[in-house]
């Protein structure tokens, strides 16, 4: 496989920005080219790590193109509701999710409505918004709301209540820290079919040593271009927040990938990205410690030190 006619990085005084970029190059140069649910194709590798010091405000936000850091913020908070319906999203201008539920949408009823047409009715109509742009339960509801099942004496089961998985890592982390068992899972495997997409970002565990906050996040699948700049924000902030909960100091991010991969039609987003060099370390300050994990507000974030290079625009593959 031809390589790309693109300058090594210098590993004399390491950005940790430069961890993503040389995975990147690694997948894009060494990766194997397989064909993919979505028909686009990738390259793709087994397994990867990266680790980011969050000590003193760091963050894991990329600088080689802008991301959009707001866009990332408001859907993990829209994640702690437990919310499945994309209509927040789209109110506050968030479009993450948006191909999805219009993909079921023209498959299902067979009416050719442009994308920018169909997230416009989803703000206008909440009953087409209630039809049309569910998810499933996808993340946010397993994560506050795990559904359960009690037996009963008749051999039938009944509905229990969910579990809050987020509210039980929190009170455990105080409770016991040096407990191994500070987990927040997403793969309910009983619940997959009915997922617009099974869970990426699938497990976070969290970590206490020297009164620091270590979190290890699993993801099965990844789109380093697109994907990882977003994900590697969300767990540093949810990470943040919870060493904010819980009176701890923020630790190491431990970001590990199962298939970690490039779709074929991002070649002009890698060469041009993997050209840039990484500027400046971008800080996030949490302005206010709010009553719990679940009351944080997109004005709570402040970044600081942040002028990265322009965005790079690649389609989504659904």
């Amino acid at each position: 496989m031809a390589s790309l006619a693109i300058p090594s990085a210098d590993t004399s005084a390491r950005h940790p920005e430069w961890q993503y970029l040389d995975l990147m190059r690694k997948i894009w140069e060494q990766g194997s080219e397989r064909r993919d649910r979505t028909g686009v194709g990738t390259r793709s590798l087994c397994g990867a790590m990266l680790r980011f010091d969050l000590a003193d405000g760091a963050m894991p936000l990329l600088t080689t193109k802008r991301v959009y850091w707001k866009t990332a913020t408001r859907e993990m908070l829209w994640f702690l509701t437990g919310d499945t319906n994309i209509r927040p999203l789209v109110l506050q201008g968030v479009k993450i999710w948006n191909e999805w539920p219009h993909a079921r949408y023209v498959r299902e009823t067979g009416e050719a409505i442009a994308l920018d047409d169909f997230v416009a009715r989803i703000a206008e109509d909440e009953a087409f918004a209630a039809r049309w742009g569910d998810l499933g339960p996808v993340y946010g509801k397993q994560w506050v709301d795990w559904p359960t099942y009690r037996y009963r004496p008749d051999g039938l089961y009944e509905k229990g209540p969910g579990i809050n998985q987020v509210a039980q890592v929190v009170e455990s982390l105080r409770a016991n820290p040096g407990s191994r068992r500070h987990i927040i899972e997403g793969w309910n495997v009983a619940e997959l079919d009915r997922m617009a997409l099974p869970p990426c970002h699938k497990t976070y565990q969290f970590h206490v040593a020297d009164n620091r906050l270590n979190c290890l996040l699993y993801q099965r699948s990844c789109d380093v271009a697109l994907g990882l700049p977003f994900n590697l924000w969300s767990a540093a902030l949810l990470q943040r927040m919870i060493a904010q909960q819980t009176d701890l100091e923020p630790g190491e991010l431990v970001w590990m990938g199962g298939d970690v991969h490039l779709y074929l039609n991002h070649e002009h987003l890698i060469t041009e990205q993997l050209a840039r060099e990484p500027q400046g370390r971008p800080r996030l300050a949490i302005v206010r410690k709010p009553p719990s994990i679940f009351d944080y507000r997109i004005e709570d974030f402040v970044v600081e030190n942040y002028a990265p290079h322009p965005p790079i625009k690649a389609p989504v593959a659904v």
